[in-house]
């Protein structure tokens, strides 16, 4: 089996211009005894300079993609005697059927609803659209399969943003090289799904990666009653935030300040101390403080994941983050 590397170009995990760490900052300006540094306004735009760094990123992934593609097609075209129109057709196109009717039908009405009830095609443009949608899809699948064949890894990293987290809620090897801040509801089904999953990611990857924990309660940070988040954390103030966590996740149809004291008392915790905790709010500006936080990232729902500021937003599939995993293990080998 053949296998293509590609160290091309890393992305730094800092925006433009920031300093490593321990690197004395230079001034980005200069007026009277005063020095303006970049830390004195990146925070406000850093989201956006980040969508820029994605799209530039998105860019030179699609470029590597489609040169790798090429030679692949080359190489595999070469092995088997055929030429590269050939062997597309044969290998992708041809497995791509005549679309229905139907099919034809119900593409036609969705464009037309898409444009308020107008359209410029005729159903055979329309049917031409469908089978070249077909062909285009029949070929990525082609091309994926001989990426895979290949052994083909892709070194280029996306863009990273500097994420902080609390690291009294880390779960993992405190001194993994990935680190995964996840910014997160334990009301939310998504983020249920995502418990289940990143579990998962700790077992397989286990002393090189750890799960930083922040929160990013939608509906529990402009209420006045007391939620899990801030149950949470007063089980963190008696050493039990990741069990008390794991409570939370696994019985979110149960939830009730009652409830909130029942997990505790089945924790062991010191019922009183918790109760004290819960109904005296202390912990909301810190999940406020959270919350903006995730605002300022950019993060638009839950949940909201960044590893090694690599932000992932809403349940994405397990190895979209294995990909991204991997790729910063290999970039920071040394």
């Amino acid at each position: 089996m053949r296998l293509l590397l590609l160290s091309g170009w890393l992305l730094a995990a800092a925006l433009p211009g920031a300093m490593a760490q321990g690197q004395p900052q230079k001034p980005v300006a200069v007026f009277g005894t005063e020095a303006l540094y970049e830390k004195d306004y990146l925070p406000q735009i850093q989201s956006q300079i980040y969508k820029i760094r994605k799209q530039e990123y998105e860019l030179r992934r699609k470029a590597i993609e489609d040169a790798i593609n090429k030679r692949l097609l080359r190489l595999e075209a070469e092995k088997k005697g055929a030429t590269e129109q050939d062997l597309l057709r044969r290998e992708a196109d041809s497995k791509v059927a005549e679309p229905t009717d139907e099919e034809v039908e119900q593409d036609f009405v969705a464009q037309m609803f898409r444009n308020g009830g107008q359209i410029n095609l005729s159903k055979d443009q329309v049917r031409e659209q469908l089978q070249q949608r077909g062909v285009e899809q029949a070929r990525d699948e082609y091309f994926q399969r001989l990426r895979a064949e290949a052994g083909v890894k892709i070194y280029l990293l996306p863009p990273a943003l500097e994420v902080s987290y609390d690291p009294a809620r880390v779960r993992g090897n405190p001194s993994a090289k990935v680190t995964i801040v996840e910014f997160s509801d334990f009301q939310c089904p998504y983020c249920l799904q995502a418990y289940g999953m990143i579990k998962d990611l700790l077992k397989k990857y286990d002393g090189k990666v750890k799960l930083a924990y922040r929160d990013l309660p939608l509906q529990e940070v402009q209420s006045k009653i007391h939620g899990a988040a801030e149950a949470s954390r007063c089980a963190g103030e008696q050493g039990k935030f990741w069990e008390y966590h794991d409570l939370l996740f696994e019985n979110q149809d149960e939830y009730s300040e009652a409830a909130f004291k029942q997990f505790a008392a089945s924790l062991n915790l010191n019922s009183d101390q918790f109760a004290i905790c819960l109904e005296s709010g202390k912990f909301k500006p810190q999940i406020q403080e959270d919350f903006q936080e995730a605002i300022r990232l950019g993060a638009t729902g839950t949940p909201a994941i960044f590893i090694n500021g690599v932000f992932l937003n809403g349940a994405r599939p397990q190895p979209e983050f294995e990909e991204i995993i991997e790729a910063e293990l290999t970039a920071l080998e040394p």
